[in-house]
């Protein structure tokens, strides 16, 4: 009896050291060519995901539309701090400006505020991975508000997996950075 609890707990234990998830990084992008903006000083605030999309879960639209994830493939961040990290580092790229996430980490106060609300960011059947929503650039010391609506898409190969969905994310972000940088200042 007492040889059948212990394989019992050995077995329980190498179990429980199986493999665990595995993690994906949106892949570095070029930022591409200057874009200038008026302000030198800006602040990104953090990305505003959808539900699904907060989850460390890479998820994908099925061919009937439904949206599923697996729990053994997960991104490497928290999805609303990597993108709006990448966010930052290409609009720092991108504009020449001092770009820095929430929270403003300069003695002097930022020129304006950018604020982004996704409203979809999946990893569509078609191989598209979509991101769309709205953002805001507020003006905290001259020149005027500013928003709008995107909707930037990015192509995957379907059958590539989770690292084709992280380099297809990371070149939307980099559209959307360029986007906001040429609309919204």
């Amino acid at each position: 009896m007492r040889f059948q609890i212990l394989l019992v707990a050995l077995l329980a234990l190498v179990s429980a050291c199986g493999p665990g998830p595995v993690r994906y990084a949106a892949a570095p992008v070029p930022s591409g060519g200057r874009i200038s903006i008026g302000v030198s000083q800006l602040e990104v605030r953090e990305v505003s995901l959808p539900a699904y999309a907060r989850s460390e879960e890479i998820w994908r639209e099925s061919e009937g539309g439904a949206l599923t994830s697996d729990s053994s493939v997960l991104w490497a961040d928290d999805p609303a701090r990597g993108i709006t990290m990448e966010l930052s580092q290409h609009l720092s790229t991108l504009t020449g400006a001092r770009v820095a996430a929430e929270p403003w980490p300069f003695e002097e106060l930022p020129q304006a505020r950018l604020v982004v609300r996704v409203q979809q960011m999946v990893a569509g059947a078609d191989g598209q991975f979509r991101m769309s929503g709205q953002y805001f650039v507020a003006a905290l010391s001259a020149g005027r508000d500013r928003s709008g609506d995107f909707s930037v898409s990015a192509p995957f190969v379907l059958d590539g997996g989770a690292p084709a969905i992280a380099a297809a994310r990371a070149t939307a972000v980099r559209d959307l950075a360029r986007l906001i940088a040429d609309r919204g200042f």
